[in-house]
């Protein structure tokens, strides 16, 4: 596969250089799922921090191969990584730049490609991978006035920004819940194709509207029951409902749907 003759090439440069202490490779690698329309997720560990400095990132980055674009991934709250693109062949390569220090907290433990002086294998064997959990009473607290939120862009006919707020609550709420509920890491809904069981799976489809009033409302009123039905299946007695909020924006949501029968 093109991405691990890519790895091989890069660890082959990057063994040549002292400041480099070692390379790791993580994502669908670990799992043995690579296809080819899998990106490739690079761990460079050097002696001193890099990626304080796009420049730096950058000249890594074009020393292994025909490198077309870059850009640091503070869209995704990872400045740390240079999301890369590059050409002959055509391959999407993110290599996070990290130091021995930072090595510590993951949320995956990573293959190692090389290891200099044996430092990377140390700390690896010394802590543990940990992969954030969502916050059950964070959602709660936020849920009932996400759909209010929506319901006031629904009844103003601004469909199109009510429409890119299902895709937020499936990436933060039903997409980590759903995986959750599945036995699988909340990788928001990555995969949810193959790793939800097939009810599962349905229920989600019917958050996505159409670009109709009918249709938003409608995949909102399933938004709210799926929500619900996860809430009986996930949340324990600790998290705090917020009934009263939930309760008045219902008898909201009634108001808009009967505005232009």
């Amino acid at each position: 596969m093109i991405q691990q003759e890519f790895a091989i090439k890069a660890k082959e440069i990057l063994e040549k250089d002292e400041e480099v202490i070692g390379l790791a490779v993580g994502g669908s690698w670990l799992t043995n799922e690579i296809d080819q329309y899998s990106d490739l997720d690079l761990i460079l560990i050097t002696k001193t921090k890099v990626s304080a400095n796009k420049n730096k990132m950058l000249g890594f980055a074009h020393r292994f191969g025909n490198f077309l674009s870059g850009f640091t991934g503070e869209h995704v709250g990872e400045p740390r990584v240079l999301i890369c693109l590059y050409d002959k062949p055509l391959l999407h390569v993110d290599i996070k730049f990290l130091t021995l220090a930072e090595l510590d907290y993951r949320v995956e433990t990573p293959h190692i490609l090389f290891d200099r002086n044996g430092e990377i294998k140390t700390i690896f064997q010394q802590s543990k991978e940990k992969f954030p959990l969502p916050d059950y009473q964070w959602i709660e607290d936020r849920f009932w006035t996400w759909v209010h939120y929506t319901l006031l862009k629904i009844g103003r006919g601004e469909y199109f920004e009510a429409f890119d707020f299902f895709g937020f609550l499936r990436m933060v709420v039903f997409g980590p819940l759903l995986h959750i509920k599945n036995g699988n890491l909340p990788r928001a809904v990555r995969k949810v194709e193959v790793e939800l069981n097939i009810n599962d799976l349905a229920d989600l489809k019917k958050t996505i509207p159409k670009y109709e009033r009918k249709s938003l409302l409608q995949s909102l009123r399933n938004s709210v029951k799926l929500y619900r039905d996860l809430r009986k299946s996930l949340f324990d007695e600790n998290v705090k409902l917020r009934n009263e909020t939930e309760k008045k924006v219902m008898e909201y949501f009634e108001i808009i749907e009967k505005q232009n029968e």
